[in-house]
């Protein structure tokens, strides 16, 4: 009997997508189920019920409205974080609002989308950010690297170890967790570790957040 070879099929990216307009919602989730390999899974309307469905759903990426009614996309997400830490979260925003970007970084978002994306770009992201990412659309990553440029002039120098140094610079090529890991023939746990320090010792919340000082601290 001919036994079969082929490789299995990869598992479907789960997505959530909480935006509070169904007109919105609508378009986007059948955005979504239209790329390969991707499923809007849920749709929540507003951060309460992503509270309450994301954790039960257990999604691979959740797609966040920053502006929702009652609570914001950027409380949910910082109580998102709390509960689910390695929940790769991407803001979905219409406006380039320098001070938004950065209230969501704090919160923990691990990249940004403008509304008006392509849907490879939106497909891109998301293969991005789940690799170890932190996908943003170019205006917002260069309004990300001046406003650190400016904060920057005003902080003391962050002082890393050698080895949390070589962790940071292949971050900010876009190497995911696995991907640093054998480049520097460590566990994957200690890369997890260094961030940890990393983050720490730059007081930010997010991998983008990190990439983005360490950029501009080289500017």
């Amino acid at each position: 009997m001919k036994t079969n070879t082929s490789n299995p099929a990869k598992p479907t990216v789960k997505v959530v997508l909480v935006e509070d307009k169904p007109a919105v919602r609508e378009i986007w989730c059948k955005l979504i189920n239209s790329l390969p390999g991707f499923a809007c899974v849920q749709t929540c309307a507003s951060g309460e019920e992503a509270l309450r469905l994301i954790p039960e759903t257990n999604p691979d990426v959740v797609l966040m409205d920053i502006f929702l009614p009652r609570m914001s996309g950027i409380e949910c997400t910082t109580r998102l974080k709390l509960q689910l830490p390695k929940l790769q979260i991407l803001m979905l925003t219409a406006a380039e609002d320098d001070e938004l970007v950065f209230m969501a970084l704090e919160a923990g978002a691990d990249g940004f989308l403008l509304k008006r994306t392509t849907p490879e770009d939106l497909r891109a992201a998301m293969v991005d950010v789940l690799g170890g990412g932190a996908p943003m659309t170019s205006e917002i990553a260069r309004r990300v690297v001046e406003s650190f440029r400016r904060s920057n002039k005003q902080k003391s120098t962050v002082r890393l170890t050698t080895r949390e140094e070589e962790v940071l610079i292949l971050l900010s090529k876009g190497y995911s967790n696995k991907e640093i890991a054998s480049q520097l023939s460590i566990g994957t746990e200690t890369v997890g570790s260094h961030l940890k320090h990393i983050y720490e010792k730059m007081h930010v919340r997010s991998r983008a957040e990190a990439v983005a000082r360490y950029i501009t601290s080289k500017a």
